[in-house]
């Protein structure tokens, strides 16, 4: 098993316990009761991570997001080296091994016994000190023998293989070995695992990409227009957190993935027009229609969040964008003030399990569960048919998901199609960029994945109503 840095400018600095330690050891648990996302903690732990220097700000981001993406693989070496059951293991336990373990085995610039003694000292200082001779005794076997273990064989059982190897839920490899095969199985399981790009996209409204290169030439270890999507730049390496990159107080950018960038190609909003956007959340979306229309027009952005609508504004003015309404509507109950108009595009970004942004969510692995994609898919089709009666006709309506489960995707728009003979599928290549066209599949729909695309794992598909 190869060493794993999280990134190129690996964070480690020295073998002391640090605040950075302790930060992420809290974190760890904390995610383990399901009631909270990653990015939720991360936002409510702004001041406790300001107050790092750099080197341990990284490096609480690498031991989180480290652990959270190879859990799996974490738990079953555990399971080998431990000398009780692993159901019988303390949770407190075992986020402090998973910690200690993923330092011995993925981060190759930690002294093991470093990492077996700052492991220690966590279970020391918690309210179940007597758990650190087991932790302690465990650690030190892995430091010794983890470099022998061999990885479970494929031949004999697949399923498990994989799920260690690429440390992803044994369901959710199983569905896909259904669905794509082994081998890209495997493929799509690493890409999983591999740190992303931060991705952002120009806006138009202010500069243009290559402008924003040149500003952003020093804040990055790599900087390269997106492959993809016209208007995206991705990042390595960053060396300044995102609101500190050259461009982001004059609005220049906004954080997008290169796969949602195509999802706003494909609405192809035009300048004049008025434009839905349905679940806006934080407006990544909002604020791609509103370039694309050159700010000339109607976007009204609706969410049931009016917390998250307040966010939107703001960002609004950050981008300079005038063109955005806002207005609070929640889709399982009422539209609201919707229903007084239509318009003539309409963009559905739906809530659903995130299971196509799991490199960017890892959390969301162990989180995920099999039972809920039918109730997801239940939602998005209320939602669709809810979004469907606000097209004019004639116009537009885009649906989307960051996922690639068939429940959440040909499982809605199948059947929403047949409900709804006013609408029929309107093959999207020709509204994205040229190099993105063969994404779209043989019913029309757009399709990205982590393993083919290098980008979130989207389903996109553009209606439009009959006149």
């Amino acid at each position: 098993m190869t060493p794993h840095s999280l990134s190129d400018r690996s964070p480690i600095r020295n073998a002391r316990e640090t605040d950075a330690r302790l930060q992420a050891f809290t974190i760890l648990q904390r995610l383990e009761s399901g009631r909270i996302t990653l990015d939720d903690l991360l936002s409510r732990s702004t001041e406790d991570f300001s107050a790092m220097s750099e080197p341990d700000r990284s490096l609480a981001y690498a031991l989180i997001y480290g652990v959270l993406r190879w859990r799996e693989r974490l738990d079953w070496m555990i399971g080998r080296f431990s000398n009780r059951a692993f159901r019988r293991i303390d949770p407190l336990a075992l986020h402090a091994l998973r910690m200690g373990l993923f330092q011995i085995v993925f981060l190759d610039r930690i002294p093991p016994s470093a990492a077996v003694n700052t492991s220690v000292s966590l279970v020391k200082s918690s309210h179940k000190p007597w758990l650190s001779g087991f932790v302690n005794a465990l650690l030190r076997r892995a430091a010794r023998e983890a470099g022998k273990l061999a990885l479970p064989d494929p031949a004999k059982d697949p399923v498990e293989a994989i799920s260690v190897a690429g440390s992803c839920p044994r369901w959710l490899v199983r569905r896909w070995i259904d669905r794509f095969g082994e081998e890209e199985t495997g493929r799509l399981c690493e890409a999983i695992n591999t740190v992303p790009p931060l991705t952002v996209r120009v806006n138009t409204l202010k500069t243009d990409r290559d402008r924003l290169l040149e500003a952003m030439i020093a804040d990055a270890d790599v900087l390269r227009p997106a492959r993809y999507a016209p208007e995206g730049l991705c990042l390595r390496g960053l060396k300044k957190p995102v609101d500190g990159l050259s461009g982001f107080a004059e609005g220049w950018f906004q954080v997008q993935d290169e796969a949602a960038q195509l999802v706003g190609c494909l609405l192809d909003p035009r300048p004049g027009e008025t434009v839905l956007d349905v679940c806006a959340g934080l407006g990544g979306k909002t604020g791609h229609i509103a370039q694309r229309m050159e700010n000339r027009g109607t976007v009204v952005a609706a969410d049931k969040n009016r917390a998250k609508l307040t966010r939107l504004k703001t960002e609004m003015d950050r981008l300079g964008v005038s063109v955005v309404q806002t207005c609070q509507a929640d889709l399982e109950r009422s539209l609201g003030h919707l229903t007084e108009r239509t318009f003539q595009r309409v963009l559905l970004d739906a809530p659903c399990s995130g299971l196509g942004v799991l490199r960017r969510n890892p959390d969301a692995k162990w989180a995920a569960d099999p039972k809920r994609l039918s109730a997801f898919a239940r939602r998005q089709r209320l939602f669709l048919n809810q979004a469907a009666s606000l097209v004019a006709p004639g116009g537009i309506l885009v649906y989307a998901v960051c996922s690639m489960e068939p429940e959440e995707t040909v499982g809605v728009a199948d059947p929403f199609l047949l409900e709804r003979p006013d609408f029929i599928v309107e093959a999207g290549a020709k509204a994205l960029p040229d190099p993105a066209a063969h994404m779209v599949s043989e019913k029309g729909d757009l399709r990205t994945f982590p393993h083919r695309d290098d980008m979130d794992g989207f389903f996109a598909i553009r209606f439009r109503r009959l006149p």
